[in-house]
C-alpha cells in the first residue's frame, strides 16, 4: 500500500508516477473525500470541545444546587451528533481504504517507461542456445511419446490444465525439487520453511494478491475464509505480519517448497497446450525481509540466486527488467527470468524476482528497529521464484532431448536420480 501521507500531500506526483504503468488515479474523488474526512474531524473535535465545557458547567452547576437538566440535555445533543459524525467518518475511512487498497505500488525510477512486454529491457544473457541436427519437439510430444506425460489422465481427474506424470519424469521432477532447495539452502543462506497451503483472506490482502486477483484463487466453500495460496510469498511474507523485528536479525531469508493453484482467470486462451500455464504447479520461492536501505542490492543478490539453478543445470537463459507497464501490482521493480525452449523457439518465463519496497510492509504492519527505545521503521519485502519446477522440467526436456526423443539428465542432477542418467519411453 502507497503511503497515505503522500496521497494527502503530493497526490499529484504519485498520480503522475502510477500513470507510467497504466493506472489512472482518482486524484478527484481522493481528494473529495480527503474534504470531507478533514471536516467531520474538525467537526468533531468542535462538539468534543463543547461537551467538556458543557460538562464542566454541570459540575459547576451541581455544586450550587442549581437545575442541571438543560446543560445534560444539551450534553445529551452532543453524543447524539457524535455518533452520527463518527458513523459518516467511519465510512467515508472506509471508502478512502477500499480506494488506497485498489491502487498498485509505484515503480522505481530506474523501471523502463513502457506499455507492455514488448518495452521490457534484456540486461544480460547466459548460455548459448543448442544447435539440433534434427528438428526439435515440444514438451508435450516427447512426453506423450515416452508415454510419461498424461494429459487425458489428468482431465479425466480434474480437467484442463493439469498433469499426470509417470516414472522417470516424475522422479525428474521431485529431483529437481531436492536440488533448489539444497543449493540455496547449502550455499546461498536460506532457512527453509514448511508454510501451510490455505491461507485466509488477510494474509493475500497482506502481500497485494487482494482485492485485485480475487478471481484468480480457488476459494474452499464454506465460511472459512481460505483460499488455496497462489505462491508461497503469501505465507513466508505473512509471517512477518503485526512485528516488530530487531535489526540484528535482518535481512530474513527464506525458501520454501509449495504446489501453488491459479485459476488463470486473466489467462483466457493463452498457453492451453501443455504444462506453461497449469492451475497446480510447485514452485521454490525465496523470500528476503530487509532494511530499506539494503533492498536493491539484495533484488540482484536474489535473481543471482535463481541465476544460478540455471547455470547449474546448463539452461540458456535472459534476464528481463520489466517495464511500468509490465511489473506486477505490488512490485516496484521485478527482474524476469527467460528460459530458452527449443519447442517453441523462444525464450520463456520461469521466474519473478520482486522488491516491493515498503509496499507490503505497510499492509502487514512489518517493522524493525535498531533499539527498543527506536520508533519503528517499515521493512522492505523481496521474492522471487527460484525456480518454477514444473517449466524448469519443460526446459530440461526440450534442451536435453535427443533425435530418438529420449531425455538426458543435467549432470547436476544425477546424484538426486540415483545416477539415472537418461530417460527413456515407459513401458
Amino acid at each position: 500500500m502507497i503511503d497515505s501521507k503522500l496521497l494527502r500531500h503530493d497526490i499529484e506526483r504519485v498520480a503522475i508516477d502510477l500513470s507510467k504503468r497504466g493506472f489512472i488515479l482518482s486524484v478527484d474523488k481522493i481528494n473529495e473525500l480527503e474534504e470531507q474526512r478533514k471536516a467531520l474531524q474538525i467537526k468533531t473535535q468542535q462538539l468534543q470541545n463543547d461537551r467538556n465545557t458543557k460538562s464542566k458547567l454541570i459540575g459547576q452547576a451541581k455544586a450550587k444546587g442549581e437545575d442541571t437538566s438543560p446543560l445534560l440535555a444539551e450534553v445529551g445533543q452532543f453524543g447524539s451528533q457524535l455518533k452520527e459524525i463518527e458513523t459518516k467518518l467511519e465510512l467515508i475511512q472506509q471508502q478512502l481504504q477500499d480506494i488506497y487498497l485498489m491502487i498498485p505500488n509505484i515503480p522505481n525510477e530506474s523501471v523502463p517507461v513502457g506499455k507492455d512486454e514488448s518495452d521490457n529491457v534484456e540486461i544480460r544473457k547466459w548460455g548459448v542456445p543448442r544447435q539440433f541436427e534434427f528438428s526439435p519437439k515440444d514438451h508435450v510430444e516427447l512426453g506423450e511419446n515416452l508415454k510419461l506425460l498424461d494429459f487425458d489422465a489428468a482431465s479425466k481427474l480434474s480437467g484442463a490444465r493439469f498433469i499426470v506424470m509417470h516414472d522417470g519424469l516424475a522422479r525428474l521432477h521431485r529431483a529437481l525439487i531436492q536440488f533448489m532447495l539444497d543449493v540455496h539452502t547449502n550455499q546461498h543462506g536460506y532457512k527453509e520453511i514448511y508454510v501451510p497451503y490455505l491461507v485466509k483472506e488477510e494474509a493475500f490482502y497482506g502481500t497485494g494478491q487482494l482485492p485485485k486477483h480475487r478471481e484468480d484463487m480457488f476459494w474452499i466453500a464454506g465460511d472459512s475464509n481460505l483460499s488455496l495460496i497462489s505462491t508461497a510469498e503469501v505465507p513466508l511474507t505473512n509471517l512477518v505480519r503485526d512485528s516488530i523485528l530487531e535489526g540484528e536479525s535482518l535481512p530474513i531469508k527464506w525458501v520454501a517448497h509449495t504446489p501453488c493453484f491459479r485459476s488463470e482467470a486473466g489467462s483466457y486462451g493463452k498457453d492451453t497446450r501443455g504444462m506453461i500455464r497449469q492451475h497446480q504447479f510447485e514452485k521454490i520461492e525465496l523470500v528476503q525481509v530487509v532494511k530499506p536501505e539494503n533492498s536493491y542490492q539484495t533484488l540482484d543478490e536474489l535473481t543471482s540466486h535463481a541465476e544460478k539453478i540455471l547455470q547449474k543445470l546448463e539452461l540458456p537463459y535472459r534476464v528481463m527488467t520489466l517495464c511500468t507497464g509490465d511489473i506486477g501490482f505490488a512490485a516496484a521493480k521485478t527482474y524476469d527470468l527467460e528460459v530458452w525452449l527449443p519447442g517453441q523457439n523462444t525464450y520463456r518465463e520461469i521466474s519473478s524476482c520482486s522488491n516491493f519496497e515498503d509496499f507490503q510492509a505497510r499492509r502487514l504492519q512489518a517493522r524493525w528497529r535498531n533499539k527498543p527505545d527506536e520508533k519503528p521503521m517499515l521493512v522492505n519485502t523481496l521474492n522471487g521464484s527460484a525456480l518454477a519446477v514444473g517449466r524448469t522440467l519443460v526446459a530440461i526436456m526440450e534442451n536435453y532431448q535427443d533425435a530418438q526423443g529420449n531425455i538426458h539428465v543435467p549432470e547436476a542432477l544425477w546424484t538426486f536420480m540415483d545416477g539415472k542418467k537418461i530417460i527413456e519411453r515407459c513401458c
